[in-house]
């Protein structure tokens, strides 16, 4: 299952969970691409629900369109990943590691609402 949440335009925010389909992977590319090239900074705020996989099929058309986003990474502003599962965090921790000037910060399902606010821009944390 994949959503959108609302949010302003400078804010990408989805609730995903099961599998990643080729769909969803263009879906987010399809909203990604205008906010990176429209905004000065563009904040990210995904949660995740028990992911079983990712379709392999799409993947090479998904590199395709993410590759070029790496000269555009300065734009990115806050990420916030939500997962109930501890090795998406861990992995959301090791690639914020890899992209220091990226505000990253990840929470537990728990912490839903603290991260939606964080990644608006609404608290001082």
């Amino acid at each position: 299952m994949f959503e959108f949440i609302d949010s302003a335009d400078d804010v990408i925010a989805l609730s995903i969970s099961g599998k990643i389909t080729t769909a969803e992977l263009d879906a987010i590319m399809d909203r990604l691409e205008p906010a990176l090239a429209k905004n000065e900074k563009t904040h990210v705020f995904v949660e995740t629900r028990t992911i079983d996989g990712i379709e392999v099929s799409g993947l090479p058309s998904y590199l395709a369109r993410a590759v070029p986003i790496l000269t555009r990474l300065p734009r990115f502003g806050r990420v916030a990943i939500v997962a109930d599962q501890t090795w998406v965090r861990i992995a959301a921790r090791v690639e914020s590691l890899l992209l220091p000037f990226i505000s990253y910060r990840t929470f537990t399902p728990d912490q839903r609402d603290e991260a939606l606010a964080w990644v608006r821009g609404t608290t001082a944390s």
